[in-house]
């Protein structure tokens, strides 16, 4: 099986979803703590149950992609990774071009800053 189509499914479910990931009302804190770790943090924790569950699994799940070891050979590493999932995860909801370009390096900043900080060990064997 080609790798990229589970990947792609992946993608395209999370894209699909009718509410992002994250809620549009906490679109905001996530682009103003894309670059700082313990913000962002709180941010996740802050999300209601179920959303802050299915992220965190998602995080889990791609902080194994994004370890040395994998990243050498799927060149997939975290910022790479940040960029194809924060589309999918947060959804600006401005009309205004210059705002959605300016805030598309923040929501891939905010997702690697969870990548590489959030501890998702919790979610380790969760089915």
């Amino acid at each position: 099986m080609d790798p990229h189509v589970p990947g792609s499914l992946l993608k395209l479910w999370y894209r699909e979803l009718y509410e992002p990931l994250i809620p549009p009302s906490y679109y905001r804190r996530c682009v103003d703590s894309y670059d700082n770790p313990q913000a962002a943090i709180a941010v996740i924790q802050s999300l209601p149950e179920i959303n802050r569950l299915v992220l965190c699994y998602l995080l889990n799940f791609l902080q194994v992609f994004a370890r040395s070891e994998n990243s050498k050979v799927t060149k997939m590493d975290a910022s790479n990774l940040a960029m194809v999932m924060a589309p999918n995860c947060l959804r600006c909801e401005s009309d205004d071009p210059r705002e959605i370009f300016e805030n598309t390096r923040k929501e891939m900043s905010f997702i690697r800053t969870l990548l590489l900080n959030m501890d998702t060990e919790f979610m380790t064997g969760v089915v």
